[in-house]
């Protein structure tokens, strides 16, 4: 009898599903400054490091997975940047509502919030040193 392999799944790719791809785009570029590679047939995919983000047209998310999708707060994304107060200052300028922070966490983040054109929630965080432990 042979051994089974499990294998740690890699994180790939952060879709969201949006109902207006071009105000969608427009805030993760203009607002968020993500760096824009291209878009496609109801897909538009940004240049991240390691795990690619993109946003996929609401209609079209419902004909891949034959089912009705729903855009909004019940997710959340998150950003590693340098500096959470910089972008704060940036993302105010720009007239982003800024939800909350910046805040420094116990758990070594200092974090802002913005919501995105659908809703969802949109964190920067900034390493910092942390306050609390895991057990």
């Amino acid at each position: 009898m042979g051994t089974t392999v499990c294998m740690t799944p890699r994180l790939g790719y952060v879709i969201l599903y949006v109902r207006d791809l071009a105000a969608s785009i427009a805030f993760y570029r203009d607002v968020l400054g993500l760096a824009f590679k291209f878009e496609d047939a109801g897909y538009a995919e940004f240049a991240t490091e390691t795990t690619r983000f993109a946003l996929y047209e609401q209609r079209r998310a419902d004909w891949l997975t034959n089912t009705r999708t729903t855009p909004g707060p019940a997710a959340e994304v998150v950003f590693m940047v340098e500096n959470v107060d910089t972008e704060a200052e940036r993302l105010r300028a720009l007239g982003a509502e800024i939800l909350s922070g910046p805040a420094d966490r116990p758990w070594g983040h200092r974090t802002l919030h913005v919501a995105d054109p659908d809703g969802f929630i949109v964190e920067l965080a900034q390493d910092i040193p942390r306050r609390r432990h895991r057990r």
